[in-house]
């Protein structure tokens, strides 16, 4: 029988017949829970017998694998509407463009070619070279600030919409739904045993992701080599190893991503998305879903005109949302760095409120202070900023363009020596003209120099160079020692194009001399 032995502080003590709390506080009553009636049904052990209540304790060790949850694999429903109108009719456009540029042929040569054994790039009529690096610095730039005026106005739309990996995944996405089916054939199959018409599905499928693939590392492989010739030889079996290396690796990277990754390129490898944040604000344009209109969500019929008064909103739960998400958040949590801001939830929603006979826009492109009711500052500082920083930077790319010279020249002084003395006695100084012609045109150049009087020129006066090639010409200078007032004269080499007298540079050096 379970007994209170004593009431007072120092004897006050339970049996450990009904547990281990011998020695706890004092009671000044015998407490309710002690009584017998309490016990009454229990069935009294010895006390090596009585039941102890189990514990699980986890002990961490380190030598053991860690185990991460598997991946879900997003099944993307198909969805129509206006935003993936706009999404798919922009993505045809930029693909046809990236795959026809590196066709297209502008006065004999391939119009756009990246040419890296040759350190130029050919842009139609313009020829960048490694010291037209500031041009090629520009151009990223204006991309850099473009991006973060985009998105600080409307949100992720370049990831939603001409990203590459969307782009491409919507793609693959696409071959899977003409050759296994819908999103609910493609669960199922996924879940079917192995079976001949399953492999058959699969291997198309693959089959399909990998020449698609394929023919887009031929192209994009193609900016930095002939890309005729390419082709030819890659499908002839002529092609250079390098050539053959990097169309491969490119189209397992295409694959691997497009195929395979997905969403985990947006969600844990692409930078972009970690530092959106820091451009958003309470006036960016993002895809929202209005909770105050929405909530409490739950199914209803479409003749059921009476749900507000059971507490329900507009939101019927039917998940399409979750289903046309390319990344697999649900939109209706709030905003979340997976969205890329594509609108496939928007037009999901529209649709399903159009058939019950709602207003459209539960899930829209709007604005936190919009959905507070507070007015939208489109035009503000943030957004401002970014737009004058951007005009500075297309007005500095405009400038260099505009004032970028057809040629180059560089004078390099013979490392031997600094000068030296010929039979009749004179001052000899030897050079070597380098000259860049940065047009796809032959041009023709006059040498000339100033800085010195009664000094022999030694070398040719005019050089043609061809469009895009270099020339180097050997010059020598000779001056009587007589002439000569100084141990060091400093002059200056110039050429000048004999078609256009605009077109002129210049390269300081030294005469030296004994004295």
């Amino acid at each position: 029988m379970i007994q209170v032995q004593s009431q007072s502080c120092n004897s006050h003590k339970i049996s450990k017949g009904f547990g281990q709390a011998a020695g706890a506080n004092c009671y000044t009553r015998k407490p309710a829970w002690l009584s017998l009636q309490h016990f009454q049904h229990k069935k009294r052990y010895p006390l090596d017998q009585q039941q102890r209540i189990p514990v699980k304790v986890d002990m961490h060790n380190p030598k053991a694998p860690v185990q991460y949850p598997a991946r879900d694999r997003i099944y993307v429903r198909a969805v129509k509407g206006l935003h993936q109108r706009l999404r798919r009719n922009m993505g045809f456009i930029f693909m046809a463009l990236f795959f026809l540029i590196p066709w297209l042929q502008f006065e004999g040569h391939q119009a756009v070619l990246f040419d890296l054994d040759e350190q130029k790039f050919n842009i139609f009529g313009m020829t960048l070279w490694p010291q037209d690096f500031t041009i090629m610095a520009w151009i990223f730039v204006i991309g850099a600030y473009a991006l973060f005026f985009v998105t600080t106005f409307y949100g992720r739309v370049w990831c939603g919409y001409l990203c590459p990996q969307t782009v491409w995944t919507f793609i693959f996405i696409w071959f899977e739904e003409k050759i296994q089916g819908s999103r609910n054939n493609r669960m199922k199959l996924d879940k079917d045993p192995w079976t001949g018409q399953k492999v058959l599905k699969k291997g198309l499928t693959h089959l399909a992701w990998l020449a698609f693939s394929l023919l887009t590392s031929l192209i994009f492989v193609g900016y930095f080599t002939p890309i005729d010739q390419l082709f030819i030889d890659f499908f002839s079996w002529n092609a250079s190893f390098w050539s053959v290396v990097f169309v491969l690796i490119f189209m397992f990277c295409t694959y691997g991503n497009a195929g395979w990754m997905r969403e985990i390129m947006c969600t844990h490898i692409c930078p972009y998305a970690r530092f959106q944040s820091a451009m958003f604000d309470k006036d960016t344009f993002t895809v929202t879903y209005d909770t105050a209109r929405g909530e409490s969500r739950g199914p209803r019929s479409r003749k059921d005109t009476d749900y507000k008064a059971k507490g329900l909103g507009d939101c019927i739960d039917c998940n399409l949302c979750v289903h046309v998400c390319p990344t697999g958040i649900d939109i209706r949590n709030g905003l979340q760095y997976e969205c890329i801001n594509c609108g496939a939830c928007i037009d999901a929603c529209d649709d399903t409120m159009e058939k019950m006979g709602y207003a459209k826009g539960l899930i829209s492109y709007t604005t936190e202070h919009s959905l507070h009711g507070k007015p939208t500052k489109v035009v503000r500082p943030k957004l401002l900023g970014y737009f004058v920083v951007l005009l500075v930077v297309c007005s500095a790319f405009a400038w260099t363009l505009w004032t970028r010279m057809p040629a180059e020249l560089d004078v390099v002084r013979d490392r031997g020596s600094l000068f030296r003395e010929t039979d009749e006695g004179l001052i000899e100084n030897t050079y070597t003209l380098k000259i860049i012609n940065k047009s796809q045109q032959e041009q023709t150049f006059k040498l000339s120099f100033t800085g010195m009087d009664k000094t022999n020129w030694l070398g040719i006066t005019e050089v043609t160079i061809k469009g895009g090639d270099t020339a180097s010409v050997p010059i020598s200078l000779s001056a009587d020692p007589a002439d000569l007032s100084k141990p060091m004269t400093d002059i200056e080499f110039s050429i000048e194009n004999k078609a256009d007298a605009e077109v002129r540079l210049s390269q300081r050096s030294n005469f030296f001399s004994a004295r």
